[in-house]
C-alpha cells in the first residue's frame, strides 16, 4: 500500500473510501468494498490520523490504532492511502475538500462513503453535496448503505459499548476480526515469574478504549507464531495500590512460551471475557486462581 500524506499523487484513477474508518468494523469494510469494486480503478483510502483533533472526539477512545488500522486496509487490499491531519483540511469548503483532495491529490474518478459522512468546513458537505459536486469533476458517487446486524446497523458507538462492557465476543463478531493491541513490552514488577506464571506488560495508550477490568482468553503472536494466552486488564489492586492518573496495564501469560520480549511490539488479541480483576488476600490465592484461568483459556 502506498501511503501519500506527504506527498504524490495516483498516476491512475482512483476509486476512494472516505470516512474515519475507527475501529475498521464491517460497516467500514462495506464502504471500502464499494471502493474496491471498481475494477478498473485503483482503491484509495481518505481518512484521518489525528486522535486528538477530530471535533466529535473529545476524549479520544480508538478502538484501535492508526498503525492497527493501516494494517488491516494494506491486508485486504487498499492501493493508496491519503491520512492527513483533520487539522490541515479541516478549513476547506465542501467544494474545496472536493477539487483540492479527491481531485488534485487522489486522481479520483469515483467515491463512496457511507450516510452520515460529512466533510468540509464545519461537516457542512453531505453525501448528496459530494454527489452532486463531485459530477462537475467527473467523479461518480456512491452513498453506501449501512450494514447491518440482526437488524441494527453496525456502529462504532455500539462496538465502544460492547467492549466497555467486557461483552468482546459480542464487539469482536462486529468488528470482523478480534480486537487486538500491538504494543512494546515493558518491564513489570515480576511477580508472575515468582508464581511460575511469567507474563509481559504493556500500558494500553490513554487514546485507546479501554476494556472492561478483568482477565480475558486472548491470542498472542510472537515471531510468526500464534500462542493461546491468559490476559489481565487493570490496575494490579493484588500487588499494587491504585493511584490516580494510572494507566490500564495488559498483562498476559503466553500458554508455552518463556522468553525475552522487553521492547519488542508484540500482538495481543482479546477472545473471551473469563472474569473480573479481584483483589485476593495473598500471592498464594492469586497463584491458584491463575492456574484456574490458565486452564479455561485453554478451551
Amino acid at each position: 500500500m502506498i501511503d501519500i500524506t506527504y506527498g504524490g499523487r495516483p498516476a491512475e484513477k482512483t476509486a476512494v473510501a472516505l470516512g474515519y474508518f475507527d475501529g475498521l468494523h464491517l460497516g467500514h469494510i462495506g464502504v471500502i468494498s464499494a471502493a474496491m469494486e471498481q475494477r478498473s480503478l485503483k482503491t484509495a483510502v481518505f481518512t484521518f490520523n489525528c486522535d486528538t483533533t477530530l471535533p466529535k472526539f473529545q476524549n479520544p477512545e480508538d478502538i484501535i490504532s492508526f498503525e492497527n488500522k493501516r494494517e488491516l486496509m494494506e491486508k485486504i487490499g487498499v492501493e493508496y492511502l491519503y491520512a492527513p491531519d483533520f487539522a490541515e483540511v479541516c478549513g476547506y469548503t465542501a467544494e474545496e475538500f472536493i477539487s483540492e483532495i479527491l481531485v488534485k491529490r487522489l486522481n479520483a474518478g469515483f467515491a463512496c462513503c457511507g450516510r452520515s459522512f460529512r466533510f468540509g468546513r464545519k461537516g457542512s458537505g453531505t453525501p448528496e453535496m459530494l454527489s452532486e459536486i463531485g459530477s462537475r469533476y467527473g467523479i461518480r458517487v456512491e452513498v453506501v448503505q449501512d450494514v447491518c446486524k440482526d437488524g441494527i446497523p453496525i456502529s462504532s458507538t455500539h462496538i465502544r459499548e460492547l467492549i466497555r462492557n467486557g461483552d468482546i465476543e459480542a464487539a469482536n463478531d462486529l468488528l470482523g476480526y478480534e480486537l487486538w493491541y500491538r504494543l512494546p513490552v515493558i518491564h513489570g514488577n515480576k511477580i508472575g515469574h515468582t508464581l511460575d506464571f511469567p507474563t509481559i506488560n504493556q500500558v494500553i495508550p490513554e487514546t485507546n478504549i479501554i476494556p472492561k477490568f478483568g482477565v480475558y482468553k486472548s491470542y498472542v503472536e510472537v515471531d510468526g507464531r500464534h500462542y493461546k494466552g491468559v490476559t489481565n486488564i487493570g490496575v494490579k489492586p493484588t500487588v499494587k495500590e491504585r493511584r490516580d492518573g494510572d494507566n490500564a496495564v495488559m498483562e498476559t501469560h503466553i500458554i508455552g512460551y518463556d522468553g525475552d520480549l522487553y521492547g519488542q511490539r508484540i500482538s495481543v488479541s482479546l477472545v473471551r471475557y473469563i472474569r473480573p480483576e479481584i483483589k485476593f488476600s495473598d500471592l498464594n490465592e492469586l497463584k491458584a486462581q491463575m492456574a484456574f484461568d490458565k486452564e479455561k483459556a485453554m478451551r
